[in-house]
């Protein structure tokens, strides 16, 4: 046969013309005006159109024209497709109850995968196939298809509703997932049994979130399904958080220059797990590509057109890939020439004339494929208010014409025979709630048979205790590791913000944790507090025991020419200076801090004022024994009781005024260390705590100066001298109190207050009742008694 294509036609006509003479037999035909034979045809009351891509072509080739081009390939699961269709038909007109009394019928058409020849088939089936005008009054037996099943794939599937729109022909299709044919403004007259790629590009993106990847590859066809089913992903994918470390296009007829650059990308890429939104004779080309040179190894995430096709499970390097697929079923096929063509393809042998292939049996991807022949007939409007249940599936349609989104979660896993076989692990219903859509109901196997899930992520996971700190110039996913900082903790993986503990908390050392802190304060269990709390209590014996001597040697003249009186009050506000001490030891409480600054006030005014009195009498002594000198008479014991009750009392209302006013009270103190707190007693109104210590202050500098004008007194006065010592001792301890007092921390203010009240009163006890106390004590020591005389002689 001639053929009337001119040399040197567009593209689109080379395709058409290998199409056509590989399809049907190398018979040529010119791209418009000639009827084109189906491959499957049966009369019928109702004529059912029905488009699928049985044949595919791989790569674009330009011809001479004066030789036949190379075979096309037979793509066996578009084989299955259309016998299913058939199947479905025969179902109907054998029912008694779906049809009855109207037989359907069907032409069944190849569209080799071009979309030339998807619109030139479409117009075919629009227009109908009669030679002669039609005069009965069934014009829909007039050739004209009542309703068109197909196309498989988006693009020709857009391509045959635009032709056929304008004629209300409904269209099905069984694999045409592009969510742009859910626009019924564009494509009124379209239908879907598969769901749209919207709900496969979220449950993917769910399933990438849920197996833990956040660094990922992608590809996709350079068509109308890869793309926008990849841009649904990629927008699914980035609400998730997951990162893309590269997005490649392509598409089966580029140049394989560019094929080898996708691979090449995938080959480098850092990302193990790659997501491929590819329709199978497209993705079949870069895998062939891939086995030339393998690359590391990659788990592959596939979309329904590919990762369920039984004819690619020959690429073993892609064990382990995971996908979603259309519920399966399992029909009967018939014998047909096209199974013949199957089974020479297949098995690379040629069959005898009288041989038939007949198959019993056989798995089709879908059983909403079966199902969908059973209403395809009717009129465009009631296709959507179909709801029923069919061989325990259910089938109904949105106002968009889309079915419910339920997938079969799909893996490769290698048999024991080492073949790759292709199971159902689970389940998506993206009808469940959030959070519930999976169901994964077997184990999977990874990529080179691995059974732990694959890791893939730009940056390892950030620990507990750490945040997470983009890296300048990458996506989100790419971040480095930073410490909390401190007092702040991170109790997640991959935290982006340290958060801070409470005040009185502070985090572990791994920092992914709060603890209460640690509180401290000077205690009668450490060493310290024991340490202060014996020399507190040592002092106060101390005081009682001179106490005691100076008691029991009361009538000696050492005693009693030291003013007997004013020494046992001196020892009594001593002992408790000693004792009061002791009330800065322990838990703060409020009863505790109210005493411990008024009683350690009020007793050390008590022993100044005793010691000033003291001091009073020794000058007034002096005085008293010049000639005509009565002044001893006005600075009595009554006197000496007065004026140590009157300098006492002043301090006491100074507390007085304090306590109502601003008491101290207990308080956790957060400020001076981080990491633990610290129990102190606040001082309620530092004036009254200064005013304490001022009025001390004074008093201790007007004895000294006192003590200090009577220094040169005669020998026999010399107490005036023990005085000046012990108010230097004093004033120095008090005067270098002030800068360690406010420059301890926590419980070490606590114990410089004890230690000065404890130096200070050691100074008083020491420097004044000593040397007494050896004199009245040293005859007893040194068994001489007449060394005693000896001694109050020389006082």
């Amino acid at each position: 046969m001639g053929c009337h294509v001119r040399a040197g036609e567009t593209h689109v006509r080379s395709v058409l013309y290998r199409c056509t003479m590989s399809c049907f037999h190398h018979l040529c035909f010119p791209y418009s005006g000639v009827t084109r034979p189906p491959a499957f045809s049966m009369d019928g009351d109702y004529i059912i159109g029905g488009v699928f891509s049985i044949h595919y072509y791989m790569h674009t080739v330009k011809h001479n024209y004066t030789s036949l081009p190379e075979p096309l390939s037979l793509d066996s699961r578009e084989l299955r497709f259309s016998r299913a269709m058939v199947f479905a038909i025969e179902e109907i007109n054998n029912s008694t109850e779906l049809l009855p009394g109207i037989k359907l019928g069907y032409q069944i058409h190849d569209s080799c995968a071009s979309v030339p020849v998807a619109v030139h088939v479409a117009f075919q089936l629009a227009n109908g196939l009669d030679q002669v005008f039609n005069t009965s009054e069934k014009c829909s037996q007039s050739g004209m298809a009542m309703a068109i099943i197909g196309e498989s794939g988006s693009t020709p599937s857009i391509s045959m509703s635009r032709v056929i729109s304008s004629f209300a022909i409904p269209q099905v299709s069984h694999f045409a997932t592009c969510e742009c044919l859910s626009d019924k403004l564009q494509y009124p007259n379209f239908f879907r049994t598969i769901p749209s790629d919207q709900f496969q590009a979220d449950a993917l993106a769910k399933m990438v979130k849920h197996f833990g990847w956040t660094w990922i590859g992608a590809v996709r066809s350079d068509s109308d399904y890869g793309n926008n089913g990849m841009a649904s992903f990629l927008d699914a994918a980035r609400k998730e958080g997951i990162c893309v470390e590269y997005s490649e296009s392509f598409y089966r007829t580029n140049p394989r220059s560019k094929i080898q650059r996708v691979a090449d990308v995938i080959r480098r890429s850092t990302a193990v797990v790659v997501v491929a939104f590819v329709a199978s004779g497209d993705l079949r080309i870069l895998l062939e590509e891939l086995s030339l040179k393998p690359s590391p190894p990659r788990q592959w995430i596939g979309s329904e057109s590919w990762v369920t096709d039984p004819d690619m499970l020959r690429f073993s390097f892609c064990a382990g890939a995971i996908g979603f697929g259309i519920q399966q079923s399992v029909i009967p096929v018939a014998a047909s020439p096209m199974l013949t063509e199957f089974w020479e393809d297949t098995f690379n042998c040629k069959l005898g004339k009288s041989e038939k292939v007949s198959l019993t049996y056989h798995h089709i991807s879908d059983t909403v494929l079966f199902l969908q022949f059973i209403f395809s007939f009717f009129w465009l409007s009631q296709l959507s208010f179909y709801n029923f249940i069919q061989n325990g599936y259910h089938v109904s349609f949105d106002v968009n014409g889309d079915p419910v989104a339920i997938y079969e979660l799909v893996n490769w896993q290698r048999s024991q025979s080492g073949s790759i076989e292709l199971v159902t692990v689970g389940h998506y219903n993206a009808s469940l709630p959030v959070g519930k859509e999976f169901h994964i109901n077997k184990d999977l196997t990874w990529v080179e048979g691995g059974t732990q899930v694959p890791v893939s992520m730009c940056t390892d996971s950030c620990p507990p205790g750490t945040r997470k700190v983009l890296q300048k110039g990458k996506p989100i996913c790419c971040y480095d590791c930073i410490p909390c900082p401190e007092g702040e903790i991170s109790n997640a993986t991959d935290s982006s913000d340290c958060l801070p503990c409470p005040r009185e908390f502070w985090p572990n050392s791994e920092r992914n944790t709060c603890f209460p802190k640690p509180v401290e304060f000077l205690s009668f269990n450490e060493v310290l507090g024991i340490v202060l709390a014996a020399f507190s209590v040592g002092g106060a014996c101390l005081a009682i025991t001179i106490a005691a001597v100076f008691l029991r040697h009361r009538k000696t003249p050492i005693v009693r020419a030291n003013n007997s009186e004013l020494s046992f009050l001196l020892l009594f506000s001593l002992t408790l200076c000693f004792l009061c001490s002791l009330a800065f030891i322990g838990v703060p409480s409020e009863w505790s801090c109210m005493l411990r600054h008024t009683a350690f006030g009020i007793t050390f005014v008590l022993c100044i004022s005793c010691v000033l009195g003291k001091t009073i009498v020794v000058l007034m002594a002096f005085r008293a024994t010049l000639p005509g000198s009565n002044v001893m008479k006005w600075f009595g014991p009554p006197q000496q009781r007065m004026t140590v009750v009157f300098f006492t009392f002043i301090q006491v209302l100074i507390c007085t005024i304090w306590l109502i006013l601003s008491p101290p009270f207990p308080m956790k103190n957060l400020n001076i260390y981080k990491e633990r707190v610290i129990l102190e007693c606040a001082l309620g109104s530092a004036i009254g705590f200064w005013a304490v210590l001022g009025y001390i202050g004074l008093l201790a500098i007007f004895c000294f100066v006192l003590a200090v004008l009577a220094r040169k007194l005669p020998d026999n006065f010399n107490e005036a001298k023990l005085i000046t010592f012990s108010m230097l001792i004093f004033c120095a301890v008090w005067i270098t109190f002030i800068p360690a007092y406010v420059s301890s921390p926590g419980k070490f203010t606590v114990a410089v207050e004890i230690f000065a009240i404890l130096a200070s009163s050691f100074g008083l006890i020491l420097c004044i009742f000593a040397p007494k106390c050896f004199i009245i004590l040293l005859p007893f020591l040194s068994g001489h008694a007449s060394t005693w005389s000896t001694a109050l002689t020389a006082y």
